[in-house]
């Protein structure tokens, strides 16, 4: 081996002893590092639970002297109830052995007059030798305090506690409750119950709360008065301490527990800590992992950019970006193939778009001002229109949409545009046919009527031929017996009968005669009486009453007049014919066409409705006829379908064209006792600010 070689190779090991060495020193400071946290966090969750048990063994002490004084209270209520049922002293006393038996905390109860004299007294049967050791009267001074407390009070009070010896060196640590008695309104005396401190501990705690642990009551200075329990045997101990509050005298309960050992938090965190020291032996792992998978995911992303491009490339929709300030930042294939240029002839350039029609400049500069101030475009679309290269103008539908960065700032506009040009020639071609078979319907009609025209108009030219023979026969007659009163009587009446045949001639030709279509607010009841000559003729030929039905008030609709005029007449026309001579006989009081309109309330879920609108104005037409069978109504808006001979099947289908272009609904339903109610909905006028 040469030199080199040998002291690269020493070189090589000396530094990897350092390393190594270095690599040892920082695992055992981690080591070290790991233990210290893992110390202090098992300190401090046992610090946690004992503060927690703590807590929990203060509100348990609350509790506990709630539920004493609660039943303390209820003990006044029973006491007072004693005297009720109760009036003399004899039966008092029978009665006072049930409450003592009843309630083993009380040990005596007395009734003493207002001067203090025993009246009566009962002892508890739990304790027989209660009274022997030493008389009753050496304790009448605690007796008193409690009285005139209570008088002062004007309800019960308590002494202070008093130890009551008993036989073989046992005693009590015992409390005077004293209630005043009053009976109509005047003290009769006092009610004074006798309570035992570990009575009251035993009889009027919580059991789940007391179990297992110590419960005392005990002087300010820790002297225990009454002890009910001891803690079990423990190193360590928890003490909570809480105030009993009563009229004239103040307690202090004292419960004990044992503290339990550390629960599974710590050892949880424990069980963390070591993971997250696993953890940092892994991140060299996850550093390799990392690196191979974002070179994946660089790969699919170089993927997933020629698949968008390839996409953008086949769409025949046009798209294009520009940056704030109007400069082309991109376009699709599509787009370049509308407008005639090319994708380098288009980027980089500005305002004006070389696809700009010239007399729009100005026009197309405004928008995109607006556009610019805040003031964005609708994202449902707009149209316009473009220039080729070649001069040829197209319409375009534009969807534009701000360009949000990674950042979240507005770095210009995405625009996608679609030639319309096969969508408006369809439009065009649509909108001819529609006219055509509004014309046809529109020119049926008229010939249908024509007949009935024919044999109305006969009545008034009759009455104006026998007006006229009258005059002449006047005039014929000697001039001195000719009345002037009765010859001008004539003319009057054949210049009613005149106008009166030209206003049914002109209600026909105003309906007839082809006017370009125009929406404007019209009442209601004025479309009805546009129609309403014409109606009335064959109403009155087949016997049919004609009602019409409008609730007051109605709002204007937003219409073209003519073409809701035929959507009516041809409603009541079919009304009418539905009803066949005699079907249903005049008798029966329904051979009536009605006709209303109303302002509803429509539900969305109703079959038929008119789409949500803020106020609409709903017409029905209502006949009496046979009704309509279930195939035929469901072919009844289907065009050229007829039932009858003479029919072209249009009527139907173009009312529900005129009433759905107006943005309306027609629907039919059944009705009773029978026949068939047909309604339609117009848009009320919602005044000019909201057209």
């Amino acid at each position: 081996m040469s030199a080199a070689p040998a002291a690269s190779a020493a070189g090589s090991s000396g530094w990897s002893g350092v390393l190594h060495t270095r690599r040892g020193w920082l695992w055992g400071a981690l080591l070290l590092l790991v233990a210290v946290l893992l110390g202090v966090l098992v300190f401090l969750a046992g610090e946690f639970e004992e503060a927690r048990d703590q807590a929990a063994l203060e509100r348990d002490a609350t509790s506990l002297v709630s539920d004493i004084r609660s039943e303390l209270v209820r003990n006044v209520q029973t006491l007072q109830a004693l005297h009720t049922v109760a009036p003399n002293p004899e039966r008092w006393s029978e009665t006072a052995v049930d409450l003592l038996i009843e309630h083993r905390e009380i040990v005596r109860v007395e009734w003493r007059s207002n001067n203090y004299r025993l009246l009566a007294q009962r002892d508890t049967p739990y304790l027989a030798s209660l009274i022997g050791q030493i008389q009753r009267d050496a304790f009448l001074p605690e007796v008193r305090q409690a009285c005139d407390s209570a008088v002062r009070l004007s309800g019960p009070a308590f002494s202070a506690s008093y130890f009551w010896p008993l036989s073989e060196g046992r005693g009590l640590e015992l409390m005077e409750m004293c209630l005043p008695v009053v009976r109509a309104g005047l003290p009769d005396g006092f009610l004074v119950a006798t309570y035992g401190l570990q009575g009251v501990l035993a009889e009027l705690t919580n059991k789940d709360l007391v179990r297992g642990r110590g419960l005392s009551f005990n002087e300010a200075d820790g002297t225990r008065l009454a002890v009910l329990s001891q803690p079990p045997e423990s190193v360590r101990s928890l003490s909570a301490q809480a105030l009993l509050d009563l009229p004239g005298h103040t307690l202090n309960l004292r419960l004990d527990a044992p503290l339990l050992p550390l629960g599974l938090f710590p050892n949880v965190l424990t069980a963390v800590v070591g993971v997250l020291s696993l953890a940092l032996l892994v991140v060299v792992a996850l550093l390799g992992r990392d690196m191979r998978l974002r070179q994946r995911a660089e790969l699919e992303v170089a993927e997933a950019l020629a698949f968008r491009k390839a996409m953008e490339n086949s769409l025949v929709t046009g798209l294009r970006a520009r940056d704030m300030e109007g400069r082309i930042t991109y376009v699709n294939p599509a787009f370049c193939q509308m407008v005639g240029y090319s994708a380098e002839e288009l980027l980089g350039a500005g305002l004006p778009a070389p696809w700009w029609p010239p007399e729009r400049v100005d026009e197309y500069q405004h928008r995109r001002s607006l556009r610019l101030s805040g003031q964005n475009l609708p994202r449902e679309g707009y149209e316009s229109v473009f220039q080729r290269r070649d001069g040829t103008r197209f319409p375009v539908l534009i969807i534009e949409a701000p360009l949000i960065d990674a950042q979240g700032q507005q770095t210009g506009h995405m625009s996608a545009m679609l030639d319309i040009t096969e969508q408006r020639r369809i439009e065009d071609l649509n909108r001819a046919s529609q006219d055509r078979l509004q014309a046809t319907a529109r020119l049926t009609t008229v010939g249908e009527m024509a007949s009935l025209l024919s044999h109305e108009l006969n009545q008034p030219l009759a009455a104006i031929a026998s007006y006229a023979t009258g005059a002449l026969n006047l005039l014929d007659a000697d001039a001195e017996r000719v009345a002037r009163g009765d010859l001008r009587q004539a003319m009057q009446r054949i210049g009613e009968q005149a106008d009166r045949a030209g206003r049914v001639i002109k209600s026909v030709a105003d309906f007839v005669r082809r006017r370009e279509q125009s929406r404007e607010a019209v009442a209601p009841l004025d479309l009805v009486e546009a129609i309403a000559p014409l109606l009335s003729l064959q109403a009155k030929k087949q016997g049919i009453q004609l009602q019409i039905d409008f609730v007051p008030d109605l709002p204007s609709v937003w219409c073209d007049r003519t073409l809701i005029e035929q959507v009516l007449l041809n409603l009541a026309r079919n009304g009418m014919q539905a009803m066949s001579e005699g079907q249903p006989p005049l008798v029966s009081g329904l051979r009536v066409l009605r006709l209303a309109a109303t302002q509803p309330r429509l539900s969305a879920g109703r079959a038929g409705a008119a789409p949500a609108h803020k106020a609409w104005v709903e017409f029905s037409v209502t006949d009496h006829g046979e009704g309509l069978s279930e195939d035929v109504a469901r072919q009844l808006f289907t065009p050229f379908f007829t039932t009858k001979a003479e029919g072209m099947g249009l009527g139907l289908s173009l009312c529900r064209t005129v009433v759905e272009q107006h943005g309306g609904a027609l629907s039919f339903e059944p009705a009773l006792p029978r026949g068939t109610v047909f309604r339609f909905t117009l848009p009320a006028d919602a005044g000019p600010a909201l057209r």
